[in-house]
């Protein structure tokens, strides 16, 4: 019994000392291309690597706004170059707040085949190629769902978005997000992506510094090689500002490949020492943690025998 009971704790211990180590070995390298900081502009008023339009203003101090406190408006923002890094993560800071007490629409992220489209989804063009994310603040006709609602649609180029029931049947993934129109820090949310691996959505809305997990699939969808990053907003009779804040791209790897080779340069400069330390820490922490539990199943046994003989004591 102990013995498979050892096994089983081995085996656990192993599962997680993997996850741990596959964690530790992700490295990042940040992708100018893809971010966006104040003051947002270069000299000539213009950004090197984001093209802007619609009612979209840039206050180079605070934000840049893709849609103000007004009806009828549309606002994007989108990369100029393609984003083609396997995996990857793009963390934003995003603001949506106004006077009204009834507001909408929301705004969108997109990694896309096309860009700059303007339509009727967020304002951005229905039947895309590729994954929009949107921060849905109006609900129309989804029974039972805590709004504002937050939404993955994976578009073939086909599949449309159906407004009045907020895309509902459209939807890979999802997360109420209630009180993130009035959070009172920093708002941000983090979309990291492994190719066939791996893609989760995290907000900072409750606590600074504290994620929440929107949702995590290991079946994630086929992002198309070449996809643009872009940000659209729309207000109908309903409105809201909704801000951009920053935008932070890295690309991501491992930095020892499955096995156990160091990629180029990720260890450039490390003595071999260091290796050895971290199997000797390794090596001890499962030591200590195989023998912790047999100390436990040791006590139970030695309880269980003590029991037993009480009783025969007493029965005579």
């Amino acid at each position: 019994m102990w013995k498979s009971v050892l096994s089983a704790l081995w085996l656990a211990t192993a599962a997680w000392g993997t996850a741990s180590a596959e964690e530790d070995n992700i490295k990042s390298i940040g992708l100018r291309t893809h971010t966006l900081n104040q003051p947002y502009l270069d000299s000539d008023m213009q950004s090197r690597w984001y093209d802007f339009g619609g009612d979209a203003i840039i206050r180079t101090d605070q934000y840049i706004r893709l849609t103000s406190d007004h009806p009828s408006q549309t606002g994007w923002l989108f990369s100029r170059v393609p984003l083609t890094a396997t995996n990857w993560e793009i963390e934003v800071e995003f603001k949506i707040h106004g006077k009204n007490q009834l507001y909408g629409d929301g705004f969108a992220m997109w990694l896309t085949k096309e860009r700059g489209k303007t339509g009727p989804i967020f304002g951005s063009a229905d039947k895309f190629e590729g994954l929009g994310i949107f921060f849905d603040t109006y609900k129309n006709n989804r029974p039972g769902v805590v709004f504002p609602y937050v939404m993955a649609m994976v578009g073939d180029g086909q599949k449309t978005y159906d407004k009045d029931t907020d895309g509902k049947e459209a939807e890979f993934a999802g997360c109420s997000a209630r009180g993130i129109r009035h959070a009172t820090i920093p708002t941000k949310f983090r979309l990291t992506y492994f190719q066939d691996k791996s893609l989760k959505l995290e907000l900072q809305y409750k606590t600074e510094g504290e994620w929440s997990l929107c949702f995590e699939t290991d079946k994630p969808p086929s992002i198309p090689q070449v996809a643009y990053l872009g940000f659209t907003s729309e207000t109908g009779e309903l409105s809201d500002n909704h801000d951009i804040i920053s935008i932070d791209a890295k690309n991501l790897y491992y930095s020892k490949t499955p096995g156990g080779k160091t990629t180029p340069g990720s260890n450039r400069g490390k003595k071999s020492k260091s290796v050895k330390k971290s199997g000797g820490s390794w090596f001890w922490f499962l030591f200590k943690t195989v023998f912790f539990f047999a100390a436990i199943g040791g006590a139970y046994v030695g309880y269980t025998a003590w029991r037993t003989n009480s009783k025969r004591h007493h029965r005579f």
